[in-house]
Parts: structure tokens; C-alpha cells; sequence
């Protein structure tokens, strides 16, 4: 099984940066995809960024040219730098990840979630 912990939220003012980070331990064959999702309040749940194992990115149209996902295969982990925040993005962001176990097993990992206050 794979543990996501995620760290780095917080409050800041709008205009304001964080930088998310989400480290995944455990037994595992191969993480896949890996990404942020949010979700605020009285709203449904956002695909923020993912991030592929090769390195290809996607992004929410409501964070492109602010965010930017990134990963680093060795210590298995993958962050989200968030820059220009806005009100707008106040929620809680979740990591998960595609984990591959040995046997072929395949699943979505998730973490706990970090709470991100952005204030006007």
C-alpha cells in the first residue's frame, strides 16, 4: 500500500505563493499519474494539475500561467507551485496518485489533504 502526505498549505494574502508538496511511501511497483485535486467551499471537486510519469502536464484552465506541477520520480514526490493566488483558490488540496502494485494491481492513492486560505 502507498501513504500520500501532504504539506505546505497555509494563509496567505491574494497575490500571495505556496509551494504544496505530497511524498509517497510505501510498497509499490510504479507510481503513474500524480496530481492535485481541490475542492472549496460549496463547490464540487477540481483536477487542479497532473503530472505524468514522463514528465507531461495538464492543468485547470481557472490555474494555468499560475500554477506549475512538478514531480521527482526518485524521492517520489510531487509539488504544486501556486503563484498570484486568489480567493478563488481557497480549498482543500488533495495529492493522489496512480500506484501500480506487484502483481499488476492498480489503484488511486490519496492523501488527507492540506487546507489553503487565501485572503482578499
Amino acid at each position: 500500500q502507498v501513504n500520500l502526505v501532504e504539506s505546505g498549505g497555509g494563509l496567505v494574502q491574494s497575490g500571495g505563493s505556496l509551494r504544496l508538496s505530497c511524498a509517497a511511501s510505501g510498497t509499490f511497483f510504479s507510481i503513474n499519474d500524480m496530481g492535485w485535486y481541490r475542492r472549496g467551499p460549496a463547490k464540487q471537486r477540481e483536477l487542479v494539475a497532473s503530472i505524468t510519469r514522463d514528465l507531461s502536464t495538464s492543468y485547470a484552465d481557472s490555474v494555468k500561467g499560475r500554477f506549475t506541477i512538478s514531480r521527482d520520480n526518485v524521492k517520489n514526490m510531487v509539488y504544486l507551485q501556486m503563484n498570484s493566488l486568489k480567493p478563488d483558490d481557497t480549498a482543500a488540496y488533495y495529492c493522489y496518485a496512480g500506484v501500480t502494485l506487484g502483481g499488476g494491481y492498480a489503484y488511486s492513492a490519496w492523501g488527507q489533504g492540506t487546507q489553503v486560505t487565501v485572503s482578499s
